[in-house]
């Protein structure tokens, strides 16, 4: 499942999600929205899938790795997104820097200087590169609200644990943090802040409610229809630790091993080109 994050998933929206911002005077907020979509995943399978590998590769040899993410677009409120995206950075940030510093002891000044301190060390620790600090600023804006409302801690169950299907509030709180995580991922992706103001802005002006416009829609259909089937699964194995995990609990033989030869036959048959790891620069 790794590489079918990594390959099949992140490499293919990479195409796009490139294609959009190394040109993005040229198309319409929709479609630069969407660009933000293919972005938002490609980062996530990239990573995600570069983390599986590594866990996967692990257990050939006998070691438990920790788990890296926990189903992180599936989260409420951006605090929960932060307990479930790239773990064992968040956790070593947290350990070895904002307990330190004091974390939440201190009074109402405190706390927000050292989430301001902490994300703001996230972004920098990305590059030197004034859109990564921007990127880390605003999750911490996005953070704040919770933190001084003493909110930053409701959501630490699975979402509409015990049920197939989220309540109304539920889905509310999924898109709107979803969303917030889309419009930061544009100054993590962007070439300057410049850049990032423009894209922006074009996304939130009336072009967005034009028809999107790729130059391979088929291409780009298709990997959102791959994209939506990947959710699925993570949707219905998100209360294990790993998606697939559910599919060791079939009775039958032969489900599991069509599960197996289908992603098999996937990795080959949708593999995108080869993208570097995003990670790799970090």
């Amino acid at each position: 499942m790794g590489i079918i994050q990594k390959i099949v998933i992140a490499d293919n929206s990479a195409k796009i999600a490139n294609e959009v911002f190394n040109n993005s005077t040229d198309y319409s907020g929709s479609t630069l929205f969407l660009g933000a979509i293919f972005f938002t995943f490609q980062i996530y399978c990239d990573f995600s899938g570069y983390s599986d590998i590594a866990i996967g590769t692990s257990r050939l040899f006998g070691f438990n790795l920790k788990q890296n993410f926990a189903f992180p677009y599936f989260s409420r409120d951006p605090a929960e997104f932060w307990r479930r995206w790239h773990i064992s950075l968040s956790t070593w940030f947290r350990d070895y820097l904002y307990i330190p510093l004091g974390g939440s002891r201190g009074g109402t000044w405190m706390k927000i200087r050292n989430t301001f301190i902490i994300f703001a060390v996230s972004g920098f620790w990305h590059g030197a590169n004034w859109t990564f600090i921007a990127w880390g600023i605003l999750n911490a804006l996005y953070f704040m609200p919770f933190l001084l409302l003493n909110k930053n801690r409701v959501n630490t169950n699975i979402i509409a644990q015990g049920r197939h299907l989220p309540n109304f509030k539920e889905i509310c709180q999924m898109t709107i943090t979803f969303g917030l995580t889309v419009l930061a991922w544009v100054f993590f992706r962007a070439e300057n802040i410049t850049h990032a103001w423009s894209y922006l802005s074009e996304i939130f002006s009336k072009t967005i409610f034009s028809l999107p416009k790729f130059l391979d829609p088929f291409h780009a259909l298709t990997t959102l229809i791959i994209i939506f089937i990947f959710l699925t699964i993570e949707w219905i194995g998100r209360d294990e630790q790993y998606a697939i995990a559910n599919i060791k609990k079939t009775s039958k033989a032969i489900f599991r091993y069509a599960f197996y030869y289908t992603i098999v036959i996937a990795i080959f048959w949708f593999a995108g080109e080869e993208q570097q790891f995003i990670y790799f620069q970090f």
